[in-house]
C-alpha cells in the first residue's frame, strides 16, 4: 500500500550499497547499460556499424559485415581496424564488426533477417559457440533458409564454460584440492541452511547467477552441462535422458538458486564489481556461469571485456575463481560461419579474414584477453595465480545433436524458476508522439513491443499490469489493469492494446508503489521483478523525494529485494534516474533511446525472468 505523504517526508536519507551499474552497450555493443561504468546502452536496430566514417576503401572497394557475438565484439572490431584496407583479389576490403547477442543473431536468422529490425544483414556470423548454429540448422531444415549455415565450420578462438566463484566460497567448499561440479550446486541449492553448511552463516542462501539459454552461450552451455551432469554422460545426451524424471529433479533443483536470468552474462559481472566496491562482494551471487576469460577480465577490473576499458577501474578486492565443472563442460568455440547468401567477392574477403584471425599474430591477440587459440592451447594468461587453470577442463562434454539440443531448451522453459513479474508502462501525453518514419506513436511501438514479449513468460509466472501518468486513481498516478496472476496473457494483451496516452509523468512515487506492491507478493521460489518502462521524468511536484525513493528501495546486503528494471524509453527519458534505481534494487536498466528499437529492448528485459 502506497504511504501517505507525511510518512514519505520523515523517511531517513539511509545509505544505499551501489549494487550494480553496468557497462557496455544494449544489444548493440554489449546490449546492457549500467551507468556507473561510464557505458551507453542503445539497442538499434540490433548490430551497429562499427565502422562508418572510419572506412580505409573508397567506393569500389568490398565491405564485408560480421556479427559477433558480444563478449568478443570489441576485441574483433579492434582486429578488423587493423585489417581493413587489404586487397584480396586485386579489391579493397573493409570488416564492418557488429556486436549481436549469439541467440538473438540465431533467432534473426531462423526467421528470416530483417535489416529494419535487425540490423545490418551479415555475410559472416561468429556466435559464442556451435551450439547456436545446432539450433538454427534444427530450426531452418525443412524451411527455404535450409543450408544457411555449412553443417562445419572453423573455429577462431576457444574459452570454456566455467562456474565462477568468489575465492573464499570456493575454498569453503574445498577448492582447489576438491573436484567442484554442478551436483555440489544442487545440494547447496536444496540446502535450507545455505552457507551456514559451510560455517558461513553470514553468506546466507546459496545464490547463482545464469544467463537465459535462449539468448547468451554461458547460459546454454551451463544448461546443457547440468543435463549431463543429471546423467552422468559425457556425450549421446538423447531425447529420453533429458525428459527422465531424475534428469528433470537435478535441473529444476539446480535452476532453483538463481538470482535471475538475463541476456548477458555482464549483467552479474558488473553487479558483482559494484558489489565489491562497496565492501559486499559475498552478498549478491554466490558464484556465476561464464566463459573462463570472463574470470580473467572480472579480476582486472574489466567485466566487460572491452580492450578500451582494461586498467581503467582497480582489481577486485575479492577475485573470483574458475570452477570447471568436475561432471565435464562446454567449450565456446567461436566458430567463423560464412553465410549462404554472401557474395563470391565478399566470400573471397570472408575466407581471408579468416586467415588472418587465425595467424599468429592475431592469436596473440586473442591470448592477451584470455582466449585459448583456436586450436584450444591456453595462453600465458591461463594461470592459477589469474585464478584458471591450463590443465582443465579434464572433461570435455560434446554439443547435443540439432534435435536433442532444441528439446533441452524446451525442457529448460517447464523447469526454469518461475517469475513474478509486474509490468508498469508509461503512459503519459508525450508517448503519444509520433516516431517519424514509422506512422506510429512511441506507444503504439511499446504496446506492440511489450505484447510480442509476453509468450516469453510460461504457464508458472506471476504477471501484472499497471498504467501511470499523473492522477490515475484519485491522488494515486498508477492504476491497476491486470492483476498479478498466472495464465492471464490474453487479458494482459488486451489491457495493453488499448492504452492510451495522456497527462504528466508520475515517476517516483509509481517506482515506490510498484516495489511495495511486489514485496508484499513476493516469493522465495520465484524471481520477483517490476519491469518500468517510461519515456520522460518525474512531473508530480508532490512526490516523495528521488533520495527518499532509493532510500526506501534498499535492502541491507544479503537481504532479498524486487528488482527493479527499468527502460529509458526514448530521449527524454531520465536514464540516470532508472540506472539508480536499477542499482539499488540489484537489477538491471536498459537503453532504449531510440524508439525502434523497443521491441528487441524488451524482449531482453524479459529475458531475466
Amino acid at each position: 500500500m502506497y504511504p501517505p505523504q507525511q510518512q514519505k517526508r520523515r523517511r531517513s536519507f539511509a545509505p544505499f550499497i551501489v549494487a550494480i551499474i553496468l557497462a557496455g552497450a544494449l544489444i548493440v555493443g554489449l546490449r546492457m547499460f549500467f551507468g556507473g561504468t561510464g557505458g551507453t546502452a542503445g539497442s538499434g536496430a540490433g548490430g551497429d556499424d562499427g565502422a562508418a566514417g572510419r572506412r580505409a576503401c573508397g567506393d569500389g572497394g568490398v565491405t564485408l559485415t560480421v556479427a559477433v557475438s558480444s563478449e568478443k565484439a570489441e576485441l574483433l572490431r579492434k582486429m578488423a581496424g587493423a585489417y581493413s584496407g587489404r586487397e584480396v583479389d586485386g579489391r579493397c576490403v573493409d570488416v564492418v564488426v557488429n556486436s549481436k547477442a549469439s541467440g538473438e543473431a540465431m533467432q534473426a536468422l531462423a526467421r528470416g533477417w530483417d535489416k529494419r529490425v535487425d540490423g545490418p544483414r551479415p555475410d559472416v556470423w561468429t556466435p559464442a559457440s556451435t551450439g547456436w548454429i545446432s539450433l538454427l540448422q534444427q530450426r531452418v531444415e525443412d524451411g527455404d533458409r535450409a543450408g544457411l549455415v555449412a553443417a562445419e565450420n572453423p573455429t577462431i578462438a576457444k574459452s570454456p564454460l566455467v562456474i565462477a566463484m568468489p575465492e573464499p566460497m570456493a575454498k569453503a567448499l574445498g577448492w582447489p584440492a576438491k573436484k567442484i561440479g554442478w551436483s555440489d550446486v544442487l545440494d547447496l541449492a536444496n540446502d535450507p541452511k545455505g552457507w551456514a553448511k559451510y560455517d558461513h552463516p553470514e553468506w546466507g542462501a546459496f545464490r547463482l547467477g545464469k544467463t537465459n539459454p535462449n539468448f547468451s552461450t554461458s547460459g546454454l552451455n551451463a544448461t546443457i552441462g547440468a543435463y549431463f551432469a543429471a546423467t552422468g554422460l559425457s556425450g549421446d545426451l538423447s531425447d529420453g535422458d533429458v525428459s527422465a524424471g531424475r534428469t528433470r529433479d537435478f535441473v529444476k533443483g539446480v535452476e532453483r538458486s538463481i538470482v535471475h536470468y538475463g541476456d548477458t552474462t555482464l549483467t552479474f559481472l558488473s553487479n558483482l564489481q559494484n558489489a565489491d566496491d562497496s565492501g559486499a562482494a559475498m552478498s549478491y551471487v554466490s558464484a556465476v556461469a561464464v566463459e573462463e576469460k570472463s574470470v580473467w577480465d572480472y579480476n582486472q577490473g574489466n567485466p566487460t571485456g572491452d580492450p578500451a576499458t582494461l586498467g581503467k577501474h582497480a582489481k577486485p578486492k575479492v577475485p573470483l575463481v574458475a570452477i570447471y565443472p568436475k561432471e565435464g563442460t562446454l567449450f565456446s568455440d567461436h566458430p567463423y560461419a560464412v553465410l549462404s547468401w554472401t557474395e563470391d567477392d565478399k566470400k573471397a574477403a570472408a575466407a581471408d579474414f579468416l586467415k588472418y584471425l587465425q595467424s599468429p599474430d592475431q592469436q596473440d591477440e586473442f591470448g592477451k584477453y584470455a582466449f585459448r587459440s583456436f586450436e584450444g592451447e591456453p595462453g600465458k594468461l591461463i594461470t592459477k595465480a589469474n585464478g584458471l587453470d591450463p590443465k582443465e577442463p579434464a572433461t570435455t562434454l560434446s554439443v547435443p545433436a540439432p534435435g536433442v539440443l532444441d528439446r533441452v531448451l524446451k525442457s529448460w522453459a517447464e523447469l526454469r524458476k518461475p517469475a513474478n513479474v509486474l509490468l508498469v508502462l508509461d503512459v503519459s501525453g508525450s508517448m503519444g508522439a509520433e516516431v517519424p518514419g514509422t506512422g506510429k506513436t512511441k506507444l503504439d511501438l511499446a504496446k506492440q513491443a511489450a505484447i510480442n514479449a509476453l509468450p516469453q513468460f510460461g504457464p508458472n509466472d506471476s504477471v501484472g499490469l499497471w498504467m501511470f501518468s499523473l492522477k490515475q486513481d484519485g491522488n494515486k498516478d498508477h492504476r491497476e489493469l491486470v492483476p498479478m496472476g498466472r495464465g492471464n496473457q490474453s487479458r494482459l494483451k488486451s489491457r495493453i492494446d488499448g492504452l492510451i496516452a495522456n497527462g504528466g509523468t508520475g515517476l517516483y512515487d509509481t517506482a515506490l508503489a510498484s516495489y511495495e506492491h511486489v514485496l508484499q507478493r513476493q516469493s522465495d521460489d520465484a524471481i520477483n521483478a517490476v519491469v518500468f518502462l517510461t519515456d520522460g521524468r518525474n512531473e508530480d511536484n508532490n512526490s516523495i523525494s528521488l533520495d527518499d525513493l532509493l532510500a526506501e528501495l534498499h535492502k541491507e546486503a544479503g537481504q532479498e529485494t524486487v528488482r527493479m528494471f527499468t527502460i529509458a524509453y526514448g530521449a527524454d527519458a531520465d536514464l540516470g534516474v532508472l540506472r539508480q534505481i536499477s542499482q539499488t534494487t540489484d537489477a538491471a536498466a536498459y537503453d532504449s533511446r531510440k524508439p525502434g528499437s523497443i521491441d528487441q529492448v524488451f524482449t531482453a528485459v524479459i529475458s531475466n525472468f
